[in-house]
């Protein structure tokens, strides 16, 4: 890689994490015109107009995710309540441990004292207290910033699915020269229709996995099961992170909730085994290895879309992958794309002088 695409890769980065805040509901609203478009263009092919369906299916989803935060609202409203109370009892539960392990500390420093110089180092300056700003200003700051980044989320969806694939390939080959609009359409079908299917496959996947959760959360008599099922739905769809945290969120109410370690192991090794099936029976037969990914790239991608872009980023890591695959399989010289993001067991299709450079660390 020449030191001038380096430089274009790291303005390009700077510019997204200092513009965050302009290029995330952008970011977003066109992984959901993508998921969404499907709809929308087998409405089109009925002779409805690309505006009427796009209204009506962003209206249908905006709605569907509205009923499912009521849905979750109020059982989280009660935990947010007897947060004050939640903290004292994981306190209580964990205060012998913490004992333990202060009392370790204490043993190390002892050990470490010894022969060292008795002398005292100089306490330090004490630091000037920062001027902070107003509980009432940063809410409403905050409140701002949310209602114009979904306000500007909410009208791109809708200018995105209303021009429809035409207008993309349209405004990608006027950028690029050497672009056929054609070929551009052909590629961005092939990513709508491949992202498509697979949030849909996923979907359907993560609400079994629901399902599943809030049916065992019922049989171990854990609180407000629906709601850990629900969770499990929704944070199963970030790779890796989203069944860990919620592996952690529901072993946390176990502790909280039960006095008996079998029970909160019992919860726990439910839902560890509920998640192994999904992910490594469900989701690789339903899913396919069409739309696999080299685990260490998303896993990296996940960092630094955390890092740049905060939970935004976490969302838009997966789609971009999948989305870069799919264009790799499809663009003229994107062998070696499609190479670098595959799975680690994929055949090699390069040269044989590489194949036996391979084998030879096999």
């Amino acid at each position: 890689m020449t030191a001038g695409k380096v430089l274009v890769i790291g303005a390009i980065g700077l510019l997204l994490y200092a513009a965050h805040a302009a290029f995330i509901p952008v970011a977003l609203a066109l992984l959901f015109a993508l998921i969404l478009s499907g709809p929308v263009e087998a409405l089109h092919k009925w002779r409805v107009p690309r505006s009427v369906s796009a209204g009506l299916i962003l209206m249908v989803a905006v709605a569907m995710v509205a009923g499912i935060v009521n849905f979750m609202w109020t059982p989280a409203q009660e935990w947010f309540a007897g947060a004050p109370r939640t903290m004292v009892i994981i306190k209580q539960k964990i205060t012998p441990v913490a004992k333990f392990m202060s009392r370790i500390e204490e043993l190390r420093k002892n050990a470490g004292a010894i022969g060292s110089a008795s002398g005292r180092a100089p306490a330090p300056a004490a630091p000037m207290a920062a001027a902070q700003e107003s509980a009432p200003v940063i809410i409403l700051d905050a409140t701002r910033e949310v209602v114009v980044g979904l306000l500007t989320f909410l009208i791109v969806t809708l200018f995105l699915l209303t021009g429809g694939p035409p207008m993309l390939a349209r405004m990608t080959a006027a950028f690029v020269d050497d672009l056929n609009a054609a070929h551009v359409l052909f590629i961005i079908e092939k990513v709508r229709a491949e992202v498509g299917r697979f949030y849909v496959t996923t979907t359907l996947i993560n609400l079994g996995l629901g399902l599943a959760t809030a049916g065992a959360m019922v049989a171990w008599g854990m609180p407000t099961p629906y709601l850990w099922g629900a969770l499990a739905a929704a944070l199963n769809f970030i790779p890796y992170a989203g069944s860990a945290t919620t592996l952690l969120v529901i072993s946390l109410v176990a502790v909280v909730s039960f006095n008996s370690l079998g029970q909160v192991l019992g919860v726990a090794g439910t839902y560890v085994v509920l998640a192994g099936i999904e992910g490594q029976i469900v989701q690789p037969l339903l899913v396919g290895r069409r739309l696999e990914v080299n685990p260490l790239l998303i896993f990296l991608a996940l960092w630094f879309g955390g890092l740049f872009w905060g939970i935004a980023g976490v969302i838009l890591a997966t789609p971009t992958l999948l989305a870069l695959k799919v264009i790799a399989e499809h663009a003229s010289g994107g062998k070696a794309m499609l190479e670098f993001l595959g799975p680690n067991d994929q055949k090699s299709k390069r040269p044989n002088r590489l194949k036996r450079f391979a084998r030879s660390y096999e």
